[in-house]
């Protein structure tokens, strides 16, 4: 399992994700194989963001080993964030159709002379790529966060939920609202990293498995350009002190 959260406020998006991957023992036992999974990506040639959850394993490699085939094999440069996304679902449900796989795919498209913000919600199984920062009715452009994976910690948190009242009633419970539209960068990406490390941090105390974890990857795009704020390096062995050798 994972968490992945996309922010998207008037100046940038951010994407981050935890690095744990977890296995299944034989149906039944959830244990840990590796805290130095990737699951956000940046397609550098066309600025666009990817991050992934579900199933991370698809025709027997990892779904890191398949993005870097599809930005090899499938994109063309000229490809913007629309392209990207419709082109990965496309490729991915030819050859998994049963894979359940999801992504998030954002980036800036220009549209006259504007960068215009697109962030999209993929899904290899359903063969769905569906916008998610326009409203539907008017075609705006909106302002907010989406997460996927292991979502109930942060949905606890800022979604609306009912209590027992006093006589037996249900009572609504509901938070002050974020001004999404008011957001700036820095607190998009303060956001990101909270909603990680917070569903981390809760999942810890909690009597369940463990699925979410590791380091935190943070990337920030913007329309001058995308870089990463955070993201787990390679390294060797610490070298000993003198006095340990």
């Amino acid at each position: 399992m994972s968490f992945v959260v996309t922010v998207y406020v008037p100046e940038a998006i951010v994407m981050a994700s935890d690095s744990r991957q977890t296995l299944t023992l034989k149906g039944k036992v959830e244990t840990v194989n590796s805290d130095f999974t990737y699951k956000t990506f940046l397609l550098s040639r066309q600025q666009v963001g990817v991050s992934t959850f579900g199933q991370a394993v698809l025709g027997g490699v990892s779904v890191q080993s398949q993005l870097e085939r599809f930005a090899e094999e499938v994109v063309d440069e000229e490809d913007d964030v629309e392209a990207v996304a419709r082109k990965l679902v496309s490729s991915l449900h030819d050859k998994y159709p049963e894979g359940d796989t999801g992504f998030y795919v954002a980036g800036y498209k220009r549209e006259g002379r504007a960068s215009v913000p697109h962030v999209y919600y993929c899904h290899v199984q359903k063969n769905l790529v569906q916008r998610r920062n326009v409203n539907p009715q008017t075609g705006d452009i909106t302002y907010g966060a989406t997460w996927a994976g292991q979502v109930d910690v942060i949905t606890r948190l800022l979604k609306a939920k009912q209590v027992v009242g006093p006589d037996g009633q249900l009572l609504e419970i509901t938070g002050a609202r974020i001004n999404w539209h008011l957001m700036n960068v820095q607190d998009a990406i303060d956001f990101a990293i909270y909603a990680v490390r917070t569903t981390i941090d809760t999942m810890r105390f909690e009597a369940r498995p463990k699925n979410v974890g590791g380091p935190i990857d943070v990337l920030l795009i913007t329309p001058q350009g995308s870089r990463w704020i955070q993201r787990k390096e390679l390294h060797g062995q610490p070298s000993l002190s003198p006095e340990m050798t």
